[in-house]
């Protein structure tokens, strides 16, 4: 975990204390601090560090040291959460979150799956920047529902195309993004897109299993 105040750890430890598939191995408050030891699966990021780096320079040195990033933040800062959101985080979690939202978080990021929560779809949305792509109404099926799992033969046998068109047309959508400065190198990539053009509707966050009630 990064960050310079000692509380959000705190609050972290004792989180994890009670779950056994997770370690909290090392906290510190700088991403160069967080490196200098044996590697990390995740990173647990604040955004706001006093030692003058940028959310996109701390996620992209963990990114080139292979560790997913989940931002961890009190999310006052959309500019903020938007630079790490096109950094390439897997996700944006608020630290006023269900407990079970975080555990979820770092699981989903252990297995480079994103974190798709409504913070995050709000950085992207709310981003100036980011380049429309104009896909036309077959592409956006094929992007759709590739996106969602389907295979390429699977997506040609529900849109009534072959396989290899399906391919053909994968091609175009993946060099349509890559003009726009938005590159779907992989399916995590597309299903992202997907996300962020409305292609695909954000995954609703799973409430919290209640404890039955004693009879």
């Amino acid at each position: 975990m990064v960050d310079d105040h000692r509380s959000p750890i705190w609050g972290i430890e004792r989180v994890l204390d009670s779950v056994p598939d997770i370690d909290l191995v090392r906290a510190a408050p700088t991403v160069a601090d967080v490196l200098n030891e044996k590697p990390l699966d995740v990173v647990l990021l604040d955004l706001r560090l006093d030692d003058g780096t940028t959310p996109r320079e701390n996620v992209t040195t963990l990114t080139e040291h292979g560790i997913a990033t989940v931002v961890y933040t009190s999310g006052e800062d959309p500019s903020l959460l938007r630079s790490a959101a096109r950094a390439g985080v897997l996700g944006i979690v608020l630290k006023s979150a269900d407990e079970s939202v975080i555990v979820d978080a770092i699981r989903a990021a252990s297995q480079g799956r994103e974190v798709l929560t409504t913070e995050w779809a709000a950085a992207i949305d709310g981003d100036p920047e980011l380049a429309a792509v104009d896909l036309s109404p077959q592409l956006q099926n094929v992007l759709a529902l590739y996106a969602s799992g389907e295979t390429s033969v699977r997506v040609g046998e529900m849109l009534g195309v072959s396989a290899e068109t399906v391919n053909e047309y994968l091609k175009r959508i993946r060099q349509k993004y890559a003009d726009a400065g938005r590159p779907t190198k992989t399916k995590i990539d597309m299903f992202k897109r997907a996300i962020e053009d409305g292609w695909l509707p954000v995954p609703q966050r799973r409430r919290p299993r209640q404890p039955a009630r004693e009879k």
